[in-house]
């Protein structure tokens, strides 16, 4: 067990959440925040003003605040004046760089970043969630150093990142979490649509869901797949164009051809992967006119 020291600047869920996991593997946590709130044992909560002795006393210093927020972060932390070069700064944005730190160039502390990629919704369950979760990290090579350190406490796997890839990076976490988050809300809206409760419409995908991500760990993607798509089944397509509303037909054609690629890759023959993306690409309004 580690007794690294960490101040981490931000109590939000996330920063709760790191700091629980962290404080679990031994380190000694203080969470700095302007204003006062209750946060899980055992973790310690600093109000107001950010505290000199506290931020030059941390060899590791976790900037958890929105992305529009770390640039005033940064520049609070040098105001201090107790930020220096045996120091580490990292912040956890998925699309920023270290760059978004450089009101603290001059301290010569290390930079850098280090982006935990799941969500967390309750920090006492971010433990669990985040053990075994992979983490984005950039940064100079004592960031870099201290990326692996907070992944190894946190049972995490790091992923060095190149600092101008970082837009790519964090647009895939999007398509893989909010858009799919997304996808299960349009889900539920046709189901409703079809006549099924309401309540029940709202979590009846959810097994499919959970057992398409379990595919997806065992196999990968395009073993993963199943459905209409990975089969060519034309007839099963057709009728889902005829019956969706109007303006949920483009997202289906859109994602109809990105799951081809998919089929493809898996073996779907070159005749009838031809005939999906001629049916999905085709607008004449021959599907019909539901919606």
């Amino acid at each position: 067990m580690s007794s690294e020291g960490i101040a981490i600047v931000g109590a939000g869920r996330m920063g709760q959440g790191l700091g629980l996991g962290l404080a679990a593997a031994g380190w000694d946590v203080t969470l700095l925040a302007r204003t006062a709130r209750p946060v899980p044992s055992p973790l310690r909560l600093v109000a107001g003003a950010l505290p000199r002795d506290i931020v030059r006393g941390a060899p590791l210093v976790l900037v958890a605040t929105p992305d529009d927020q770390i640039g005033m972060a940064a520049a609070a932390l040098a105001a201090t004046g107790a930020i220096g070069s045996g120091q580490t700064v990292l912040h956890l944005s998925g699309l920023l760089d270290r760059t978004a730190l450089a009101s603290l160039a001059g301290t010569g502390a290390a930079l850098g970043s280090f982006h935990p990629l799941q969500t967390v919704a309750d920090p006492v369950d971010a433990p669990a969630r985040l053990r075994g979760s992979f983490a984005g990290i950039e940064g100079d090579p004592r960031a870099l150093a201290a990326g692996h350190r907070i992944a190894a406490a946190l049972g995490m796997t790091v992923v060095p990142l190149d600092p101008a890839a970082k837009p790519l990076y964090h647009a895939g976490a999007v398509f893989s979490a909010n858009y799919a988050t997304a996808l299960v809300g349009v889900a539920e809206r046709l189901a409703q649509r079809a006549g099924v409760p309401a309540d029940i419409a709202a979590r009846m995908y959810l097994p499919l869901l959970a057992g398409a991500a379990r595919n997806l760990l065992d196999l990968g993607a395009a073993a993963a797949l199943t459905g209409p798509i990975r089969r060519g089944d034309l007839g099963t397509i057709r009728a889902h164009l005829a019956a969706l509303p109007a303006d949920v037909r483009p997202l289906y054609r859109m994602l109809g051809l990105a799951a081809l690629d998919l089929a493809r890759e898996a073996g779907l023959a070159e005749a009838p992967a031809r005939a999906v993306r001629e049916l999905l690409g085709r607008d004449d309004g021959a599907e019909g006119t539901a919606g």
